[in-house]
This record gives C-alpha cells, sequence and structure tokens, in this order.
C-alpha cells in the first residue's frame, strides 16, 4: 500500500498532467517556462522526485505538442529548452531513449530545414542533437541514419548566425568521432560543404576535416579539387585553413595531385580571365574588381601555399621542381592584373633561387641580367620596380626544367655505363695471359 504522502505526490502529478492537458497555447507557455526556471540542472533522479517518479510521463507530453507545432514555431524554444533539461540530466539516458522513440531525432532535424522558423530555435534544436550525439555511439548512429549529416550540413552552409555555425562544427565533430559506421559519411558532408558561398561555413568545415582526416586515415580523391577550389576565397582566414588542410595532405597519397593541381593554378585558363575581365571592364572600379578576380586570387594563394611546402620539405620542393613550378611562378609574376600574385610568386620563386643552383641559372638566363638584379635586391617589392616589358618577359617565360633535368639524368647515367664493346675489352684483358716474372 502507498502511504498518504505518496498518495498526495501522485495526486498533484494527475493534476499538474490535466491542467497541462486542458491548458491552451499562452497557458502551456507559462507551466513551460516555469520548469525551465525551477529545474535547470537537474539530475535524472531529482526530476523524478519532482514528478513523483512521473517525469517521462510530462516528457512526453511535451513532445508530443512539439510534433504538432514546430512547423508554426509556436512556443518552440521553451518546448526545445524543457526538452533540453531532461534530456541533459545526469544519470537520465532513459529520456533519450523516450525522446527518440518518439521520432524526436526526426523532428530536431526538420526544424533545421525550415525556412520561417527562427534562427534561434534552430541553435536550440541543433544543441538537442549534441546531447544526443555525445551520449553514445549508438545514438550518433541513429542520427546519422536520419540523414542527419546532409541536414546538418545545408543547416551550416546557410545560417547566418556565426555563433550557430559554431554550434553545429561541433556537433559534426562529434559524429565524426566514435562513429566507425558513418565517419566517412561525416567526412565527405565536410568535404561538399567547402563549395558553399558561406566564407564561416568553408572555414569550420576546414577545421574538422583537418582533424576528421586523422581519423578516417585515408584522402577521399573529391577533397583535392575542393580544398583548391577554396583558394578563390577573398577571406584570409579561409585561405589560411585551406593551405594547412593542404599541408596536412601531403602525408596522403593524393599528394602528387594537390602538388600538380597547385602548380597549373600558377597559369589560369585564359578562357576564365578573359570572360571575367570582359564583365569587369563593363563596371567601375575595375582595379579593384580585378585584384578581386577570383581566378588571380586563387593564382596568388597557390603561390603562397607552393612556398609554405617547400619550405617544409626539400623533398618537396624538389617534387615541384619537377612539375616545372619555376616556369609557372614566373607566369605568375608577370601577371600585371594581380598585384598580390606577383609579390606572393615573387617571394616564392626567391626561395627556390637561393636553395637550388639550377634554379639561379635558369632563372637568370630567363629574365635577364637586369631583371634578375632587382628581383635578387628586393623579391617581395620587385612588382613595383617592374615594366611592362619585363612583366610581359616574365609573362611569356619558356622556362621547362624537367625536360633540362631528365636529360641531364640521362647523360650521366650513360656516363656511368660502359658499352657492350668496352666490358668485351675489359674482360680479355683480364683474361689474356700474363708475362712471366723470372
Amino acid at each position: 500500500m502507498t502511504s498518504i504522502k505518496e498518495q498526495a505526490a501522485i495526486s498533484r502529478l494527475i493534476s499538474f498532467l490535466q491542467e497541462w492537458d486542458s491548458a491552451g497555447k499562452v497557458a502551456r507557455s507559462h507551466i513551460l517556462e516555469n520548469f525551465i526556471l525551477a529545474n535547470q540542472g537537474k539530475t535524472g533522479p531529482e526530476l523524478e522526485m519532482e514528478f513523483s517518479q512521473g517525469a517521462s510521463l510530462f516528457l512526453a507530453r511535451i513532445t508530443a505538442w512539439l510534433r504538432l507545432t514546430y512547423m508554426y514555431g509556436t512556443c518552440l524554444e521553451y518546448q526545445l529548452k524543457s526538452i533540453g533539461i531532461f534530456l541533459s540530466a545526469a544519470s537520465g539516458q532513459r529520456y533519450i531513449i523516450e525522446f527518440l522513440e518518439i521520432g524526436g531525432v526526426l523532428t530536431l532535424l526538420e526544424i533545421l530545414g525550415l525556412k520561417q522558423l527562427k534562427e534561434e530555435d534552430k541553435k536550440e534544436s541543433i544543441k538537442l542533437l549534441q546531447l544526443i550525439a555525445h551520449s553514445g555511439r549508438k545514438f550518433k548512429e541513429i542520427i546519422c541514419e536520419s540523414y542527419g549529416v546532409r541536414s546538418i550540413a545545408e543547416f551550416l552552409a546557410t545560417s547566418k548566425s556565426e555563433e550557430t555555425q559554431e554550434q553545429v562544427q561541433i556537433l559534426l565533430d562529434a559524429l565524426g568521432h566514435g562513429n566507425p559506421k558513418y565517419q566517412t559519411q561525416v567526412y565527405k558532408g565536410l568535404i561538399a560543404l567547402l563549395k558553399c558561398t558561406s566564407p564561416k561555413a568553408q572555414q569550420l568545415s576546414l577545421q574538422t576535416l583537418r582533424i576528421i582526416q586523422t581519423i578516417v586515415g585515408e584522402a577521399h580523391p573529391s577533397i583535392v579539387g575542393s580544398v583548391l577550389g577554396v583558394l578563390r576565397s577573398l577571406h584570409l582566414e579561409v585561405q589560411y585553413e585551406a593551405i594547412q588542410l593542404i599541408k596536412d595532405l601531403m602525408s596522403y597519397d593524393v599528394r602528387p595531385r594537390v602538388l600538380q593541381g597547385l602548380v597549373e593554378l600558377l597559369k589560369p585558363s585564359r578562357q576564365e580571365t578573359a570572360k571575367m575581365q570582359a564583365k569587369i571592364l563593363e563596371e567601375e572600379g575595375t582595379l579593384d574588381l580585378m585584384e578581386s578576380l577570383p581566378a588571380y586570387v586563387q593564382q596568388a594563394a597557390a603561390a603562397k601555399a607552393i612556398g609554405i611546402l617547400a619550405q617544409d620539405s626539400r623533398e618537396m620542393a624538389e617534387e615541384l621542381l619537377f612539375l616545372n613550378v619555376v616556369h609557372g611562378l614566373m607566369c605568375a609574376m608577370g601577371n600585371k592584373d594581380h598585384t598580390n600574385c606577383q609579390r606572393q610568386a615573387s617571394i616564392t620563386l626567391e626561395y627556390f633561387v637561393q636553395n637550388f643552383i639550377v634554379v639561379e641559372n635558369h632563372v637568370k638566363a630567363a629574365m635577364g641580367e637586369k631583371l634578375f638584379q632587382l628581383f635578387m635586391q628586393d623579391a617581395t617589392n620587385l612588382y613595383l620596380n617592374m615594366d611592362a616589358v619585363q612583366a610581359d618577359i616574365l609573362a611569356t617565360n619558356i622556362v621547362n626544367m624537367p625536360a633540362e633535368f631528365l636529360a641531364k639524368a640521362k647523360m650521366e647515367w650513360a656516363e656511368k655505363e660502359s658499352s657492350p664493346e668496352e666490358e668485351l675489352l675489359t674482360e680479355d684483358s683480364n683474361l689474356s695471359p700474363q708475362p712471366d716474372t723470372l
């Protein structure tokens, strides 16, 4: 038999639930507001004590109301924050399971895609998904099985709040850890995000990719084009993260493709630049617009990235030389329409000249004595001291170092190898009888 005290507690619970069931939108809003104020940070056992072991009944009612009204945004903030008290309660994993059993994850994901809802409500939805993801591997899998990675990534790309985007990054990072079944899905979702138009989303995706890349253990081929494409960004923080990821990719089998891609970016497609220039010339502020031409921004970033990689490893610098990077850098130095491109290419070429005698000889021959002296005196500001003729000399250079290297290597190899006739003569001399000694 239950005690009088227990009966009174049960009676209060029934009365509270009846009040909720008969209340309208305004009254329920007040109930939730009071619940949030009174129960923030409580544990599972404390919530059960508060509701006479019937806390799950109240959670079920809030969730049911959420599922019926979330499309209209009715009291959505209070609904989500109230559910958050249950899901965040210590020793309250049962509440997470109950929430999932009635379709809670799908509801949260659908909230992210509804344009009519407020950004703040979507952020609360992300926080609830974080609580679920941090509760264990099986919960991460449920989110991913519900096409969660796609919904979350799309929200990151379209969100206008940097604070919200940072919360999404935390969620994606959580889904990428301790989730072997779906970690590749998260990885590919992050790669796809690099093509979005939000600079903050690109920056956060690049940061998270660097972490998830080590977990996945191998680089997907699609990452090459995506990360090189990000170098077109006008935002330096995005370019910085892209170059850091490029440095990480040097440890994977996509390294040759990345290096080749960087060298190719030093000579943008004439068709693309001509098309963009024609469009720009029709507008005012031509000089400023030319400086922001995506292909030229990418060209400058590629020159900078090549310099960083070359200085990190002599082996990488040699690989770049065989890809004819010197020719590309000199072409970039001759780009009169983009001063930063000229500057970055000049700084990078200076490193190669200072560290490889053969590069110095080729560059000096291609530039001519006067221009080469200007280059050696102040490579960083060479673009300020160059005239149009000198710029054209750089842009139209025909340096082809790989061909030179291969020819030299063949010559050295031929010198080392003796001819068949020479080998026979050597054998004969060894076999011929020696004169008798007395």
